[in-house]
């Protein structure tokens, strides 16, 4: 079976936990990491198509030999440093992480402990990469992009920048007509490469994988990441340099940087002392004196390195800087006014506060195209600053926030507080000032109080035409909701309490959640027989990208109240949770009979039987087959278990009732529950004439056996019942047929649980719908009038008291 990407990430990161508190973050990944590759080069070595070997006794069983040795260190580093040199073709001046490292590991015993720890999480089962997977499933790739967002969230603050969020990756990529890419000799750099997870999202994007991908990094370090992250994805042919790109670029022609036809770059924020003496008059031409980035932040001289590193004619890139260079002054306004002249920058895109490691301050995406630049009309600016999910300390931009942000671009079209195009003219009106909000109006969220309405009473206008959006949906619903008065103000019309329903019963509100329903179903049906063609062999990451885009169209046309984005949402992120694995086993091993876990750990090497409830099938879980065919098993199971907790509650308030009765020693302590069992109740009875129990204790007694026995009965009846119904599921498993697990697959679960999830998304609407208008009566509810009698009141009942006190005022 293949392996499930949620295992693979657990185990990994639980190797973390060998080193964590040891050293920080930001250097115990390097050691996690090369592990993680002599696992994959071994697993790999000899299979055909598999450029890199494993020289002899440096197999990662080998690692595992060397567990415990008193040498361990030492000897890892020579075995790694024979794989490099067998290897240096396509890994290079890998820089390797000492093993042997005292001040890192600990010494003697603890350095042992620690690395044999290490190696030996990576002895799991289910990290065997020499299976053949999906054709576009990226295992290893994905695992280590996960130990990187991981790895620099951990790192804290100037420390995790070698890792850009794979989500801004994503937007970045997209953005840049990558897919026009089609040729070998085609080419994409960046200049401060990190870890290499920006040029490979740009390279996915690309219609040839062989396109030429370059960076340079100024850390030896996290340059090693970036080959390592090269090699993991199955790329050999990734050129990544080490050095200063401000000071020293590595990739030069003619006396020139070389220029490559996409570029993209997520530099070090406002870097300070970038300027070294000498580079005043840049030798490769990207600044001169008269337009050279200020010495102590350098921001735009990445900028204007970005730019020079683009083809002339048609090169074009992306770079990630803070909102500050959009408007700051002095040497950094005539940059930007030069640039803006030359008419580089293709667009802006302000992203959310909090997302980037190291940082928490907001930054934009800035889109340069040299192609067609002369043509160009304007900029063109999206504030996606909103769009956003939390994600423990940080933001991350969610699917549907990625999704809105590429459609506006390719759509060029103008939204609503969101996006626009900014002609030259205007630009220039503005001194070139190029901050969003200048062009961009956020939407207006500060309450207005009316003080008319809270002086007499009544709903302002203002506040009821502020919700058209759901009017517009459902036109006779702002008539259920309100009644006009004859000044020109609002009343409600239901009780606050009755709002909710007055929504539902709502005729328009009625029609456009059947309409939401019917686009639903439509999707489904057309969609379900694609997922029941996924086969073996299949390419899921298209799959998902043809359905998400079907059920958004879908979403969108529909126009009503719910968010054809947030629909979206609800499809990605279940693929994300649950799908994504799924289509990844069939692909690799079709719509074959499900792996069933029906056992556990014993004692020993014995495994131990578990009950229906227990069995784990991660492609057919348990619960949809008990649903599907054994409702009436679990409902007697069900209702036996009822029987039996109420009868427990009759023994144990007949105990609580009289516990005298039932305190059969002397020695008894008092102050503690009485313990009742069943041979204490029986030898009570037996000797009840002889202990002369009262003939009502007697009773008592006999009913207690009695409500026990038959309790006894259906714990009995209960656990025969669910051994049964464990065999009954178990053989079930074994002899589904396939169309029966599609049907469990596709229909009960991939669709149920999206179309649920959708559903959820209108029922969120109506509560907030009913929330605003409760919000908006609660505001104006109370006038001032009746405010100054309540307060009246109560100072003529204070006085009233004082008075009574024989006080006087």
């Amino acid at each position: 079976m293949a392996i499930k990407k949620s295992q693979l990430y657990s185990a990994l990161w639980e190797s973390c936990n060998a080193l964590r508190g040891s050293m920080d973050a930001s250097q115990y990944k390097d050691y996690v990491l090369i592990v993680l590759f002599v696992k994959y080069l071994s697993d790999k070595a000899g299979q055909p198509g598999f450029r890199l070997k494993v020289p002899e006794g440096c197999s990662f069983k080998d690692f595992v030999a060397l567990k415990q040795d008193d040498k361990i260190g030492e000897k890892l580093n020579t075995k790694l440093e024979a794989i490099k040199e067998m290897n240096a073709r396509q890994i290079g001046d890998l820089a390797l992480p000492n093993f042997n490292d005292p001040t890192k590991l600990g010494s003697g015993r603890t350095m042992v402990d620690t690395l044999s720890k290490l190696i030996g999480v990576f002895e799991n089962d289910a990290l065997d990469f020499s299976h053949n997977r999906a054709a576009d499933d990226d295992l290893l790739g994905d695992a280590y992009e996960y130990l990187m967002k991981n790895f620099a969230a951990e790192s804290g603050k100037s420390k995790g920048q070698f890792y850009t969020p794979a989500e801004v990756s994503r937007v970045m990529a997209k953005l840049l007509r990558i897919d026009e890419l089609d040729r070998a000799e085609h080419t994409i750099y960046d200049p401060t490469c990190g870890s290499g997870s920006l040029l490979l999202r740009a390279l996915a994007e690309a219609s040839n994988p062989r396109v030429s991908i370059f960076g340079q990094e100024k850390d030896s370090s996290t340059a090693a990441l970036a080959k390592l992250n090269m090699l993991l994805h199955g790329i050999s042919s990734a050129d990544i340099k080490v050095g200063d790109t401000l000071a020293d670029p590595q990739f030069k022609q003619y006396g020139m940087v070389s220029t490559f036809d996409v570029c993209v770059a997520n530099p070090p924020f406002s870097m300070k002392n970038w300027l070294a003496s000498g580079m005043e008059n840049d030798q490769y031409n990207r600044w001169t004196a008269n337009l050279l980035p200020p010495a102590k932040c350098g921001d735009y001289a990445f900028l204007l390195h970005l730019i020079a590193s683009m083809k002339t004619d048609e090169g074009r890139g992306a770079c990630i800087l803070p909102h500050g260079v959009l408007f700051r002054g002095n040497a950094e306004y005539d940059i930007r006014k030069h640039i803006v002249k030359q008419h580089y920058i293709k667009g802006i895109i302000g992203l959310p506060p909090n997302i980037f490691f190291g940082t928490g301050i907001p930054a934009s995406i800035i889109i340069i195209d040299k192609k067609n630049k002369d043509s160009r009309k304007g900029i063109f600016f999206i504030d996606a600053k909103d769009g956003f999910k939390k994600d423990g300390a940080k933001y991350r931009l969610r699917e549907q926030d990625i999704k809105r942000i590429v459609d506006a671009w390719d759509a060029q079209q103008f939204i609503d507080h969101y996006c626009r195009l900014v002609e030259w003219d205007e630009i220039e009106s503005n001194n070139y000032n190029l901050n969003i909000p200048r062009y961009i109006q956020p939407k207006d969220t500060e309450i207005q109080h009316d003080i008319e309405a809270h002086l007499h009473g009544g709903l302002p206008a203002h506040d009821v035409d502020g919700m058209q959006t759901y009017w517009n949906a459902c036109p006779s619903l702002k008539v259920s909701l309100f009644n006009c008065t004859a000044n020109g103000y609002y009343s409600l019309k239901p009780a606050k309490a009755d709002i909710a329903q007055s929504i539902e019963k709502d005729p328009s509100y009625v029609s456009q959640n059947g309409r939401f329903s019917a686009l639903l179903n439509e999707w489904e049906a057309e969609i379900m027989p694609q997922m029941k063609a996924v086969a073996q062999g299949a390419r899921p990451k298209e799959l998902i990208t043809d359905w998400s885009e079907s059920l958004l169209i879908k979403a969108k046309d529909h126009s009503g109240l719910v968010d054809a984005y947030e629909v979206y949402d609800v499809l990605l992120n279940y693929w994300a949770d649950v799908m994504q694995d799924d289509c990844y086993m069939i692909a690799n091993d079709g719509w074959t009979f499900p792996e069933v876990r029906a056992t556990k750990p014993g004692k020993g090497d014995k495994k131990k039987a578990i009950m229906y409830d227990e069995i784990v099938c991660d492609l057919v879980p348990v619960s949809i087959m008990l649903a599907e065919y054994f409702t009436v098993e679990t409902n007697e199971i069900s209702e036996l278990s009822s029987s039996i907790e109420s009868m427990q509650r009759e023994l144990s308030d007949l105990v609580e009732s009289n516990t005298e009765v039932f305190r059969f020693n002397d020695d008894d302590d008092e102050d503690k529950p009485v313990n009742v069992k069943i041979a204490d109740v029986k030898k009570a009875i037996k000797n009840a004439k002889t202990d002369g129990t009262t003939k009502e204790d007697l009773e008592i007694l006999k009913l207690w056996e009695s409500t026990y026995t038959k309790k006894e009965g259906y714990v009995s009846q209960w656990k025969q019942k669910r051994t049964e119904l464990t065999e009954a599921v178990v053989a079930k498993y074994a002899n589904l047929t396939e169309e029966e697990i599609k049907m469990l697959v596709v229909d009960r679960k991939w669709l149920a649980s999206v179309v649920n999830g959708c559903e959820a998304l209108m029922q969120n609407v109506t509560h907030q719908i009913a929330s605003d208008v409760n919000t908006l009566a609660e505001r104006y509810e109370v006038t001032l009038g009746a405010t100054e009698s309540k307060v009246n009141d109560l100072e003529q009942e204070v006085l009233r008291s004082l008075k009574e006190m024989g006080f006087t005022l």
